[in-house]
């Protein structure tokens, strides 16, 4: 019998992250051979190092020869608290410790994994637009060209004529990579195919940075306050907000406020801008943005890159700059954006943060203030202290690498259940206003294109001409296609929003940068994936459990992954076949006769899913009556059981292998 498990109202009512001042009831079951004379629950504050301990009552028998212990607790305040347990017994102390799956094991140790708790503000609250809906990521300079020439352009910027050739990867004559070649992709492209993202399904578009700057990735911001010439003008994004909000999507900004260019007009060391920037002056208004070691020419950087000046982020200056009522945060929500996307936040002060979202939300309490960390947020540590990311006072929800990993580890032989596993962890530990709107990913422009990832040769360091002349042989490229489909399968039903980075849905290739920001091949799209992606769509539109349901594991295992989205209105099964050979999947009984997506082919009870593919089925939430006694729970519960049966391959074996 299990002794405690986190993720079950049974032993912890409410599970998961708990608003401030929620009472939680624990419970632990015990053998009665430890002849337990007593047992608390010690709950340890992160920040101040406090234990809380809280003793436990008996409370009966389960069985002949299992005990119920039980208490009541509280956080005393928002924050980050771990929890286990600590018994008295026959035997001397015995705790009970975190283990797989949430499950509690006994130890002689308490130097082993706890629980973890996390409590939030409870009035927290993130935008109701996102949750249900799709996301797109798009890299402006490579996603559509308007053809419209444009005025004010820095000259020594390279302009590509030829839409299909590959980014600049080649060192100038100085051996520098510069970023600084140019494929005009603009903000009238965007808004011309703002009919296509609509197609896709898309709710929302996350642009990376469109302010003015000397490179084409611009992440060495030259001016807050301007519309990069090469995208266009102010006015052109006021459009695009404009039309975008007509068809139901929103735009979002990239915000890179931990450094800007060495080549901007508050620093301007290549004294490109008029005036006097912090490089140029200790007179200068920027003189206190910026971390000088030794002036001008000692500073601290961006991860060392001289070109990415560092900034004080608490300098009253800076942050009134940005914050402020007239500041830039406002100034982008003034012209039609929804919110942003904050770069590198675990390298930005929680203060600033702090600053950020009051700023987003004084200007409009909808818009969305969504953060990078590529880790599990909830209990991220940098710069030496715990980041306060999701208690409700920063960010409303952060880029969803942890899913991308369990994904990606799935298709690349790794068991279901164990990448469920990393889900799960997720969604226990993340408060469920955040979980709702959780920015789930496969690429971004920062890591390599998907496809390429999953059929493509491994890079192993190779640099930049290896990646450069590599491309998917046709083998390669089908069965990427394939893993595609599963990838892009499960990134649309778990928990939280998914992100498309453009370009994957039609199977674009590509190494590291620059090769993973290379432009969309308008009139070569990949067209039956594009298809899979365009249905995905209108299966998440289909689904309200999808919205802000929840997960249940289903028959998660070896080269498979199965869960049920639940909520009170429809329940949608999920199975993933990363095996090379047509499994037979047994559904619950409910499922019989439900609505099934993405050709699904389901007979009777029986799943049948060939090699890499998914099966998705939905059915009306019927509740099944309360159980009356454990006989029949146990009963109940053994009726829901999957079965799976793998079929060989080899047409010459006809023997079906059935495990449970």
């Amino acid at each position: 019998m299990t002794l405690f498990n986190s993720r079950e109202n049974e032993y912890r009512n409410p599970t998961g992250a708990v608003p401030f001042g929620t009472n939680i009831h624990f419970k632990i079951i015990l053998p009665r051979d430890l002849a337990c004379s007593g047992a608390v629950l010690l709950l340890k504050d992160d920040l101040y190092g406090d234990t809380l301990v809280n003793g436990m009552f008996w409370a009966g028998m389960v069985g002949d020869d299992h005990e119920m212990w039980e208490c009541d607790a509280k956080a005393e305040r928002v924050g980050l608290y771990w929890y286990h347990f600590a018994l008295e017994t026959r035997y001397g102390r015995r705790y009970i410790m975190k283990g797989y799956g949430g499950e509690g094991y006994l130890s002689m140790s308490e130097n082993e994994p706890r629980f973890q708790l996390t409590c939030y503000e409870n009035d927290f609250k993130t935008p109701d637009w996102l949750p249900g809906g799709i996301m797109y990521q798009i890299f402006p300079d490579r996603f559509y060209f308007s053809g419209e020439k444009k005025k004010g352009i820095y000259p020594d910027k390279k302009l590509q004529t030829d839409w299909n050739v590959i980014p600049d990867w080649r060192p100038n004559e100085f051996g520098m990579i510069t970023n600084s070649d140019f494929f005009q992709g603009d903000l009238k492209g965007i808004t011309e195919k703002l009919p296509y993202l609509n197609e896709l399904g898309v709710t929302c578009i996350y642009l990376n940075p469109i302010f003015e700057a000397y490179s084409n990735h611009r992440y060495d911001t030259g001016d807050y306050e301007k519309i990069d010439p090469v995208l266009g003008t102010e006015e052109d994004f006021r459009e695009l907000c404009s039309e975008a909000k007509k068809l139901g999507i929103r735009i979002i900004n990239d915000g890179v406020f931990s450094h800007t260019g060495s080549d901007s007009k508050y620093f301007n060391r290549e004294n490109r801008y008029e005036g006097n920037g912090a490089y140029n002056s200790k007179e200068s208004p920027y003189y206190t943005w910026y971390k000088f070691i030794e002036w001008p020419n000692i500073y601290n950087s961006w991860w060392g890159f001289n070109t990415l000046p560092e900034v004080e982020e608490l300098s009253h200056s800076f942050n009134e700059y940005i914050n402020g009522e007239n500041g830039i945060i406002r100034k982008w929500i003034k012209c039609g954006n929804s919110g942003w996307r904050l770069d590198v936040a675990d390298e930005l002060p929680d203060e600033f943060i702090e600053y950020i979202r009051e700023a987003v939300k004084a200007e409009d309490p909808e818009a969305l203030l969504l953060g990078e960390v590529w880790e599990d947020a909830s209990n991220k540590e940098s710069y030496g202290s715990r980041r306060r990311f999701l208690y409700g006072k920063e960010l409303d929800s952060v880029m969803n690498y942890p899913f991308r990993d369990a994904i990606l580890g799935f298709l690349d032989c790794g068991d279901g259940r164990d990448m469920l596993e990393i889900v799960l962890n997720v969604l226990e530990n993340y408060p469920r206003p955040v979980i709702r709107s959780l920015m789930n990913l496969l690429g971004t422009h920062d890591t390599e294109r998907v496809i390429t990832l999953l059929a493509g040769e491994r890079q192993h360091g190779r640099g930049r001409e290896w990646q450069a002349a590599t491309k998917l042989s046709p083998e390669q490229r089908e069965y990427g296609l394939r893993r595609m489909r599963i990838a892009s399968g499960i990134l649309y039903t778990l928990p939280g929003v998914p992100c498309v980075y453009y370009g994957d849905e039609v199977g674009v290739e590509g190494y590291k940068d620059p090769f993973n920001r290379a432009t969309f091949p308008w009139g070569n799209e990949d067209k039956q994936l594009l298809k899979w992606y365009t249905e995905l769509g209108k299966m998440r539109k289909d689904c309200s459990c999808l919205y802000d349901g929840d997960l249940i594991n289903y028959g998660s295992t070896g080269r498979t992954m199965g869960y049920i989205r639940k909520d009170e209105n429809e329940l949608l099964l999920c199975v993933f076949n990363a095996a090379d050979y047509t499994i037979e999947f047994k559904v619950p009984e409910e499922f019989i006769g439900g609505k099934t997506y993405m050709d699904t082919q389901l007979d009777g009870d029986i799943l049948t899913i060939p090699r890499d593919s998914c099966a998705f089925v939905k059915v009306k939430n019927i509740p099944k009556p309360e159980p009356k006694d454990e006989a029949v729970e146990e009963a109940s519960a053994n009726v829901n059981e999957p079965v799976i049966a793998e079929i060989d391959p080899d047409p010459e074996i006809s023997d079906m292998l059935f495990t449970d």
